[in-house]
């Protein structure tokens, strides 16, 4: 499987169900079997995960990605075995973070709920080529995670304004807002993934959907028998 195809969800799902270590090997750079240099990607995207496991206290080190043609069977089997020499050195997840099981499940859980509004959030950095490797190791900072977390955006919509139009309903990608015809709708903040469709569906005349940020209070939805739209 092409590196491209690594999702940010794998990495922080591993950890979640306790992965001591995470290693991602893939084709050398500039050798793209598929012409899509998937690699250059999967660079970019361990780079962020490594700079957001920091921030959420996991040592970096234990996410590690590395570059060999199929042919370098030794090269491979040197990396994984430095690979995981520095894992036994670091100890079982948690143990050197000074961190609990369910610590870590919860912090991954926020992280994993995010990543398509960082995906979205990310995307020209997620995109680029750069040509220095070591100038990956500075793409991104702690202080544009720590704001990245911080400034992330929840939907709402406001009930007093919704028109029961059903546009953002159809369009959401992942079905997180319930609701019909003459029926207030409501998004389900477990279901949503933050990728701002229904804000930029919702018609200006109505203007429903509202942002709020993530660490801000969500108001409570709409009682159930409240939400019907008497025209």
């Amino acid at each position: 499987m092409c590196t491209g195809r690594v999702d940010m969800s794998f990495i922080f799902r591993a950890f979640a169900n306790g992965a001591d270590g995470v290693f991602i090997g893939g084709c050398r750079l500039n050798e793209c079997n598929y012409t899509t240099h998937g690699n250059y990607h999967a660079l970019n995207m361990v780079h962020l995960c490594k700079k957001i496991l920091e921030y959420k206290g996991i040592n970096p080190e234990r996410l590690r990605i590395e570059f060999m043609s199929s042919g370098e069977g030794i090269l491979f089997a040197e990396f994984i075995n430095d690979f995981v020499r520095k894992i036994k050195s670091l100890g079982p997840l948690g143990k050197n973070e000074g961190l609990e099981d369910t610590e870590i499940k919860s912090r991954m859980a926020e992280v994993q709920k995010l990543i398509p509004y960082i995906k979205i959030v990310k995307n020209e950095k997620l995109s680029s080529r750069l040509d220095k490797l070591e100038d990956y190791r500075n793409l991104y900072t702690i202080d544009e995670i720590e704001k990245l977390f911080k400034e992330a955006i929840v939907y709402y919509i406001d009930p007093t304004k919704c028109q029961a139009c059903m546009i953002c309903a159809r369009k959401c990608p992942v079905e997180a807002i319930s609701g019909g015809k003459n029926r207030i709708h409501v998004i389900d903040q477990d279901k949503c993934i933050r990728c701002g469709t229904c804000f930029a569906s919702c018609p200006p005349r109505f203007g429903a959907i509202k942002k709020i940020l993530a660490s801000e209070p969500i108001p409570a939805p709409i009682p159930e028998e409240q939400r019907t739209i008497t025209r």
